[in-house]
C-alpha cells in the first residue's frame, strides 16, 4: 500500500482510506452491514490489506463501537479520523441539529473516545459548521483538545475555502473533507487551489459517485427500499439516465484499461496530489477491488482524456435542499 502525508502538518497514511459509514447504520445504504461481527471483519481486512487510515463520525450509529472493537490490539500504525457536530434531536420534525459550541466540543470527543475505547482520536473533524457559532470558537475549543493530547490532528468536513482560512489562522488543519469524484469535481473550483496553497489535504469521500461509477446501479431497483440514495436528486428521474451515461464512459475507458471502473475511478483521484479517497463498503470482494485501484496508474495523457470525456460534475444536486444548505458553508 502507497502511504503519504497528509498536507503539510497532518500524519502518514494509506494512500486509500476506508469510510465507516455503512457499517454503522444499518439502513443508509443498500449493502449495509447489519452484523456486528461482520464489521470488524471487514474493518480487520482492510488493515490485512495495508489501509491505515480508518473514517467515521459520531452519527454514524454504531460505526466507532465497531471501529474500536476491530482495533483491540491493532490500534498502533492506524490513523483513525472521527466527526462531531450533528446532534440527534427529539423534536417533532426535527431529526437533528448542529452544536459547534466549544462546551460541546469537548463533551462529544469524550463521548467518541468511550465508544472507540482510545486514548486519542488521530484526526478530529468538525462535520458540518454551525452557522450560530463562530469558526473560530470552535477550532479554538479543537485545539484545546489537541493540547490535552485527547486529538493529534484538526480537520473540517464540507467547508468553503474562506472558512479554511479562518480556521487555519487558529490552529493547523490537516484534511478537509468533502465530496470529490469524476460526478462531483466542484472542489477543484475554489476549495483545492487554498488547500494546496495552506498545505491541506483533501480526504475525497463518495469517490465512486455514491456507487454509480462503480458501474452496479442501473436502475432504482438495484436498490433497497429503504436505500436513502432513493431521494437523492442524482437518482431521480432524467438526472439518473444522464449520470447512468456517466457510468458507461467511465466503464469505456477502464476496459481498454484492464482495469474496473470503481478502480479507475479511484486511479483518478489518487493521481491528484494530496487527495486521498476513503471509499465505503461492506462487501469484502469490493474492498479488495478497491485496494487494488493504487496499482493503476494512470499518465498524463490518459488522466486528460479521462476529463475531457467527463468535464464536468452530474446531473441533479447532490443532497437534498436541507443537507445542500450545510455544505460550503
Amino acid at each position: 500500500m502507497k502511504q503519504l502525508v497528509l498536507g503539510r502538518s497532518g500524519p502518514t497514511v494509506s494512500a486509500i482510506g476506508l469510510g465507516c459509514m455503512s457499517i454503522g447504520i444499518a439502513d443508509v445504504y443498500t449493502s449495509s452491514v447489519r452484523d456486528d461481527d461482520a464489521a470488524v471483519a471487514l474493518i480487520r481486512r482492510a488493515l490485512d490489506l495495508g489501509i491505515t487510515f480508518l473514517d467515521t463520525a459520531d452519527i454514524y450509529g454504531l460505526s466507532e463501537m465497531q471501529v474500536g472493537k476491530a482495533l483491540h490490539g491493532r490500534r498502533a500504525g492506524v490513523i483513525l479520523s472521527t466527526k462531531f457536530g450533528f446532534v440527534i434531536t427529539d423534536r417533532p420534525g426535527v431529526e437533528r441539529v448542529l452544536n459547534g459550541s466549544p462546551e460541546y466540543v469537548r463533551r462529544a470527543c469524550d463521548s467518541s473516545l468511550k465508544r472507540l475505547d482510545i486514548d486519542y482520536i488521530d484526526l478530529y473533524y468538525l462535520h458540518r459548521v454551525d452557522p450560530h457559532v463562530p469558526i473560530e470558537e470552535t477550532v479554538g475549543a479543537m485545539a484545546q483538545l489537541v493540547q490535552v493530547g485527547k486529538v493529534r490532528h484538526l480537520g473540517l468536513s464540507e467547508v468553503s475555502a474562506d472558512t479554511v482560512r479562518r480556521a487555519q489562522a487558529v490552529h493547523p488543519i490537516a484534511a478537509v473533507q468533502s465530496e470529490f469524484s469524476l460526478w462531483t469535481r466542484e472542489p477543484e473550483d475554489a476549495l483545492l487551489p487554498v488547500l494546496r496553497e495552506l498545505g491541506i489535504a483533501l480526504v475525497a469521500y463518495s469517490p465512486l459517485g455514491r456507487g454509480s461509477l462503480a458501474g452496479r446501479i442501473r436502475t432504482l431497483d438495484d436498490l433497497a427500499p429503504n436505500d436513502w440514495r432513493r431521494n437523492n436528486p442524482r437518482f431521480q428521474g432524467e438526472n439518473f439516465t444522464r449520470n447512468l451515461a456517466i457510468a458507461d464512459h467511465v466503464r469505456e475507458i477502464a476496459e481498454k484499461k484492464n482495469c474496473t471502473p470503481a478502480q479507475l475511478a479511484l486511479a483518478w483521484l489518487l493521481s491528484k496530489p494530496d487527495v486521498v479517497p476513503i471509499p465505503g463498503t461492506s462487501s469484502l470482494a469490493r474492498l479488495e477491488e478497491n485496494v487494488r485501484a493504487v496499482d493503476v496508474e494512470l499518465s498524463g495523457s490518459e488522466v486528460a482524456e479521462i476529463e475531457d470525456v467527463l468535464p464536468g460534475a452530474a446531473a441533479g444536486a447532490r443532497y437534498d435542499p436541507v443537507m445542500l444548505d450545510l455544505v460550503d458553508r
